[in-house]
């Protein structure tokens, strides 16, 4: 064994607590950029889904911590990798920061969490934590000329869904665009309701979803994720059609207020739920077809 090999026994909880210290130590010298985050970029409604991102991303990167200590294995630190990328990640820092340039600034928290993997564990441990570091691509606010470009055709799909299943269940709907008229209220498909916020979040959810479950199966995974894009307008689709509701049975005020904003979090318990319900579907079907390729076969 090499003097730079450690061996790591099960941890004790203090020692999870430790390693989980030095990331909260690192997350401080982010405060700056998430506050400036919080008080501008998400605190509009295009790119309103970057708090729950975070907030997902740094519990699964706790997640992945403490399921990697608790079993036996070999540590390799691998300085010779790690500083580099801490230096990376600390220059485009400070470019980032000093510009309020927020793609850099994230981009920058990505390359140092992976630098001081790589000095602490090693490369091979890093490797693992690929989709950890994978997840913190979402909190990064796209520029306003790419959501406009992205989103309008997803408004125009989403407004069309929902205009066709509120007129098969008699209600008098019309649709001009993304504008929808129930009654005597006129609606429009804001970005919020149907745009990439939305999108960004259920695709970060489903993701987390199948890495957390982590089948045996290749293409089971694959097929779930192919799977999540359907699921997430699905749950869009709903979230307009109740809003529109919501609006014409109680009224343009609830539809605006309170009720309006929690239609949001149950656009996404909706969608969690319907890819709990897939994935027992995807289940059943290979169970009766006795395909064992999708259950445990990679």
């Amino acid at each position: 064994m090499s003097a730079t090999t450690i061996v790591a026994l099960p941890p004790s909880n203090q020692k999870v607590y430790g390693y989980l210290a030095v990331l909260v130590s690192l997350l401080c010298l982010y405060v700056p950029v998430f506050h400036d985050l919080f008080v501008t970029v998400w605190n509009s409604d295009t790119q309103s889904h970057g708090p729950i991102v975070l907030a997902i991303g740094l519990w699964f990167f706790y997640f992945k911590t403490k399921q990697i200590l608790e079993k036996p294995q070999t540590f390799k630190p691998s300085p010779g990798l790690g500083w580099p990328l801490v230096i990376l990640g600390g220059g485009l820092y400070v470019v980032g920061y000093s510009q309020s340039v927020y793609i850099i600034s994230i981009l920058s928290l990505v390359f140092i969490l992976c630098g001081l993997i790589c000095i602490i564990f090693g490369a091979k441990t890093a490797v693992k934590y690929w989709f950890a570091l994978f997840f913190f691509i979402f909190l990064i606010p796209w520029p306003t000329s790419v959501i406009d470009t992205l989103t309008q055709p997803m408004k125009i799909a989403v407004s069309y869904a929902a205009d066709h299943l509120l007129y098969a269940l008699d209600y008098p709907i019309a649709r001009s665009g993304v504008i929808l008229q129930i009654g005597q209220y006129k609606l429009l498909v804001a970005d919020a309701c149907a745009g990439l916020n939305s999108l960004f979040t259920l695709e970060a959810i489903g993701l987390l979803y199948i890495n957390v479950i982590n089948h045996q199966a290749f293409w089971r995974n694959v097929l779930l994720a192919m799977l999540i894009v359907p699921i997430s307008f699905t749950s869009n689709v709903l979230r307009v059609c109740t809003l529109a509701l919501i609006t014409f049975h109680l009224g343009d005020e609830a539809g605006q207020g309170f009720l309006h904003n929690f239609s949001g979090m149950v656009l996404f318990l909706t969608a969690l739920v319907l890819i709990i319900v897939v994935d027992s579907l995807i289940q059943k079907i290979a169970e009766k077809f006795k395909l064992k390729s999708l259950l445990s076969q990679e």
